[in-house]
């Protein structure tokens, strides 16, 4: 028995909607303010939501899912990037792990994009400290196993639907 995908994009969606839940709880009731990579990987989960839900509604043909299936992996594939460099940061020895830098509110008042996402992106001590864990994995490890998760959803339902895009038209016997 074969998963719909249109069941796949809504359990993708679900998930993404449930984080995102979750994340503003942390950050609204027990008060962990996210750091610049943290921002980027809910804008990340926020793609992804959209993408899950509007395939989800959409319920196209064979290379429509081929699109949004790619569009999840692509997104995933972003959104692990982003948390794994995180948890590489979460993992240097205190004295490596990179100073704390400027709010992400304020650089984006006082610079321009293009220096403010290489900074984003080399961290801060911010992004490297560990404010939570549930089962002793972070809130990136975290992410970084759903976007995981999600990226594999992605390729299940790609590899299912290039089977037919590719598929060579079957000879049919004269009559």
């Amino acid at each position: 028995m074969t998963i719909n995908n249109r069941v796949l994009f809504l359990g993708v969606f679900l998930a993404c909607f449930g984080l995102l839940g979750f994340g503003l709880v942390l950050q609204h009731v027990i008060h962990l303010e996210p750091c610049p990579l943290c921002i980027l990987q809910r804008i990340v989960f926020i793609a992804i939501c959209v993408t899950a839900l509007t395939a989800a509604i959409h319920n196209p043909k064979h290379s429509g899912w081929t699109v949004y299936s790619g569009l999840l992996t692509f997104l995933s594939l972003l959104g692990g990037g982003i948390a794994a460099w995180q948890v590489y940061l979460q993992h240097l020895p205190p004295g490596q792990a990179p100073e704390c830098g400027p709010g992400l509110d304020y650089m984006l008042e006082a610079m321009p994009l293009t220096k403010i996402l290489p900074m984003i992106f080399k961290g801060s001590g911010e992004c490297a400290e560990v404010t939570w864990t549930f089962l002793d994995l972070s809130i990136a490890q975290w992410a970084l196993g759903w976007f995981v998760l999600f990226a594999l959803v992605g390729l299940v339902v790609a590899f299912r639907h290039s089977n037919r895009l590719f598929k060579l038209p079957e000879e049919h016997p004269a009559l």
